[in-house]
């Protein structure tokens, strides 16, 4: 049989050299991807196959020594829930009985591909903001006797100020840590971060 024009060799070769088991899974996962989706283009990234459409990635498929995984880029908005264990949105594949049936998946791809055409972009769920760390009572006297490092203090984002605060914290001895409290001073004062050094 001709292979498919979007058919990949190394997805050919990654299918051969995974587990017995997860073959048959593999090969059904790419028959219905590319019957769904005869555009697809595979290739391997990430060290396992992805499928592309319309120029964007549309899903992927994984072996590992126990199982599979298939996993849609627009996850949320084609299967309506982020990845169980083992990476993809059905959990751990055993078998291609683990797989919903292929009227449902081909729906699932359908869904990616109309998402792909619109260039929609899945969103990233923001990590929550750190709340600013707490200031050590010695510290904070001395910040309200220096009005510059002070202001300058309360204007860092909560990442800087903590930087400031490890610093002072981690000291391991009372004249370590007063050296250091007079040094965050002078450079908050100047309006510097704790690593000003290093930064660019």
């Amino acid at each position: 049989m001709k292979p498919a024009p979007h058919y990949d060799p190394k997805v050919d070769a990654y299918i051969a050299q995974a587990p017995a088991f997860a073959r048959p899974i593999l090969e059904h996962l790419r028959a219905l991807v590319h019957a769904t989706c005869p555009e697809a283009e595979e290739a391997i990234k990430w060290r396992c196959p992805h499928f592309s459409y319309n120029g964007r990635l549309m899903c992927a498929m994984a072996a590992f020594k126990q199982h599979c995984a298939f996993h849609f880029r627009h996850y949320r908005e084609v299967v309506g829930r982020s990845a169980e264990e083992g990476m993809g949105q059905f959990g751990k594949l055993t078998s291609v009985k683990d797989l919903p049936g292929k009227r449902e998946l081909a729906a699932y791809v359908h869904k990616a591909m109309a998402l792909n055409e619109t260039g929609h972009k899945p969103e990233r769920p923001k990590a929550p903001r750190k709340p600013a760390p707490a200031v050590p009572a010695d510290f904070a006297a001395q910040l309200q006797q220096h009005a510059a490092a002070r202001q300058h203090y309360e204007g860092f984002s909560p990442s800087a100020q903590r930087e400031y605060i490890d610093w002072i914290n981690e000291a391991k001895t009372d004249t370590t840590r007063h050296k250091r409290i007079a040094t965050a001073l002078e450079w908050l004062a100047q309006g510097k971060h704790r690593n000003w050094k290093y930064m660019q």
